[in-house]
């Protein structure tokens, strides 16, 4: 192992920005070192040779491991959401990151899951300098006073940017509140960078520089009336009360659609007639006595706010069958999906890289017809805004052979044996019938959208659908062919789901999904960030991205992860416009708040100025 790393230090010493991060780091004459922290280094570009327990994992990053990810290793890190990340380019942290981060190809990748993550969190921000000691296998971070400026002067010129780029789209754009406190930013920098042998003023006046750029990022978005906004919500209300105050929160927030979770794990959140003549659980037992579906809906129309059905079209949770008699699995094992390894054990099979969930059988034509069903019953008694399908796919292949595929259920494999003479049991990547093995499981999900968008349409119902936007991923492992989808015209919408904190990430994926996708199918950026914990500057940048790519609107996921932490600044700036009380003399008022702050603010900062002169006098 020590070997491996050695190889691999050897490969990194070659590139251009190696004497950056092995380079001792060096401090100037007046440059103060407020935080110190160093951590040994787990893997350099983990793969099954380095790190070969845990190579099958997203990104080949293990638990509680701390990751470097050069160039060598790809275009991204190809982790999960369940860690953080931060960029370096010259031996400087110019970005933090969530998952599957861009890798510069002059920098590198810190990444960290569990206790690393923890790590990372507490000891990287943006600014902060890092040398890798080839010697002890340890990477040591050094925040600064030149880190605090760094980030200052980054922020800055972020949000300048920012604020140029809306007032030259946006009438009526209220850009001076931004740019007021771009200008204190600018004047705490200025100190901070006068008082350089003073240290606390450095901290100090470098912190506030840092507070009043975030401050103005955070308001630097304008409302766009024209764009939707949405949220996904897993629904928790019990009654008609605890439904009206999430909706007038939804409402305070600006929130136009609600994708609301009505089909999941196998069950309905409303008594279902369809479920219990099939044997299975006629309603979410969290929901018994109550109809929650009916409240919503009715209650969501009077804001004006629309619904749309969130449906997890092929996926039923993972609790064990067994042990929940009325589980659809427990009544109708056959429908269950099957992966290749297990293809002849009794009874389903769970997903073990998808929490151990079960999955359904695309192939099976009762499956389909139950699921559609479903919708039919949803529509018929509930009239719902648009269909949301989720799950619209085959579990995930998790080895590079056959084994780790799904589809090998009795149904589909005498279905494809009818077709072309062979039990695709039998079949070997390197045959040339498992292209044709590929197609049809592809083709079955593509059947079942094309029979849910017929529907829509007959009955004036959006059709949108949750996609993996790296198409060649999609198809590879998951047989999700959504550009076929698009191009036959059976779907109105894509919500891909962005999981990253990064916005070069997700102007990344977005113009992926745009450039293969057909005209009219709208696209709408679903953003993770609210529920990986992000900072709210993290959203607001993912949200100026996807408006920049021309983006139909913007769905959060998902409410619980956004109304407590984001639902403020968002009804503040980039919600604004879909609230009542957004009018001019809103407007107006609100200009006139932020003025009377910021002269509030310099007043306060004359005093103390002259109170800090008249201290240096006394001490002369």
């Amino acid at each position: 192992m020590k070997l491996k790393y050695i190889l691999a230090i050897l490969l990194l010493s070659s590139n251009c920005f190696a004497a950056d991060v092995f380079s001792p780091v060096k401090i100037s004459k007046n440059e103060v070192i407020f935080q110190e922290a160093n951590r040994q280094i787990d893997v350099i570009n983990p793969s099954l040779e380095t790190n070969s327990r845990w190579a099958a994992f997203p990104g080949g990053r293990g638990p509680n491991q701390f990751i470097i990810y050069t160039p060598e290793f790809g275009d991204r890190t190809n982790t999960n959401e369940f860690g953080t990340e931060a960029l370096i380019q010259n031996g400087i942290v110019t970005m933090l990151s969530g998952a599957n981060s861009f890798i510069p190809t002059d920098g590198i990748v810190i990444s960290g899951h569990g206790s690393a993550k923890t790590w990372i969190t507490k000891n990287i921000a943006v600014g902060t300098k890092i040398y890798i000691d080839k010697s002890t296998n340890t990477l040591n971070a050094y925040t600064t006073s030149e880190s605090y400026m760094y980030e200052a002067e980054e922020k800055i010129k972020e949000t300048k940017s920012m604020i140029e780029y809306y007032k030259g789209k946006t009438p009526n754009y209220a850009w001076r509140n931004p740019m007021s406190h771009i200008q204190d930013a600018q004047g705490y920098l200025k100190k901070a960078k006068k008082d350089k042998n003073e240290q606390e003023h450095i901290k100090k006046y470098a912190e506030l520089s840092i507070k009043e750029a975030n401050e103005a990022l955070l308001s630097a978005l304008p409302g766009m009336p024209e764009e939707l906004k949405g949220v996904w919500i897993r629904p928790t209300e019990k009654n008609e009360a605890q439904i009206e105050k999430t909706l007038n929160q939804m409402e305070d927030t600006g929130i136009t659609d609600v994708f609301l979770e009505t089909f999941y794990h196998g069950k309905t959140i409303y008594p279902s007639q369809t479920m219990e003549a099939y044997g299975f659980l006629k309603q979410n037992e969290m929901f018994d006595g109550f109809d929650p579906l009916k409240t919503w809906i009715k209650e969501a129309h009077k804001r004006n706010i629309k619904i749309h059905i969130w449906f997890q079209s092929f996926y039923v949770g993972n609790a064990t069958p067994s042990k929940n008699p009325k589980s659809m699995l427990a009544v109708r094992p056959e429908w269950g999906n099957k992966i290749q390894k297990e293809y002849d054990k009794t009874g389903p099979t769970s997903s073990k890289s998808e929490h151990n969930g079960y999955f359904l059988d695309p192939a099976n034509s009762e499956v389909q017809d139950f699921l559609i069903k479903l919708i039919t019953e949803i529509t018929d008694n509930y009239s719902p805004d648009g269909i949301n399908l989720d799950y619209i796919r085959y579990p995930q292949a998790i080895s590079r052979n056959e084994t780790g595929n799904w589809g090998y259920t009795k149904v589909a494999r005498k279905d494809f044996e009818d077709l072309y003479g062979t039990d695709p049991i039998n079949l070997k990547k390197s045959d040339k019938l498992w292209t044709t093995w590929n197609e049809y499981r592809r083709e079955n999900i593509t059947n079942f959208v094309r029979k849910v968008g017929a529907y829509g349409k007959e009955n004036n119902l959006y059709v949108s659908a949750v996609i993996f936007p790296d198409l060649e991923n999609a198809l590879n492992t998951k047989q999700q062919d959504w550009r076929t989808w698009s191009r036959r015209g059976y779907i109105n919408g894509f919500t891909p789901l962005f999981l990253t904190y990064d916005p070069k990430m997700v102007a990344s994926m977005m113009k992926d999904v745009s450039s293969i996708k057909a005209g009219n199918t709208d696209i709408f950026a679903g953003i993770f960030v609210t529920f990986m914990g992000g900072a709210k500057e993290d959203l607001v940048r993912q949200i100026h991205e996807a408006r920049k790519l021309k983006a139909n609107g913007i769905i959060l996921f998902d409410w619980t992860h956004t109304k407590d932490k984001y639902s403020e600044m968002l009804s503040d700036s980039a919600f604004k416009a879909t609230r009542k009380r957004c009018d001019a003399k809103q407007k107006s008022d609100d200009n006139e708040k932020s003025l009377k702050k910021k002269e509030k603010r310099q007043k306060k900062e004359k005093v103390k100025t002259k109170k800090e002169r008249k201290f240096k006098l006394f001490r002369k």
